[in-house]
């Protein structure tokens, strides 16, 4: 297993635990909190995965 594959399952994992903690989200500011952490997470494993066009998206 490479640094790369690691880096990706972990992140994989820390959206599986934001996803339980948004089902349970109160307060739509946590919703919306979670919402966007989850989205860092997705960009960080496409740049984990090399999508360059994804890497540079706002």
């Amino acid at each position: 297993m490479n640094i790369q594959h690691l880096l990706i399952r972990g992140s994989e994992k820390v959206v599986s635990h934001y996803r339980l903690l948004l089902a349970s989200a109160k307060a739509e500011q946590e919703r919306e909190l979670f919402i966007s952490r989850i989205e860092r997470e997705r960009r960080l494993q496409n740049a984990f995965r090399g999508d360059r066009a994804e890497r540079f998206a706002p």
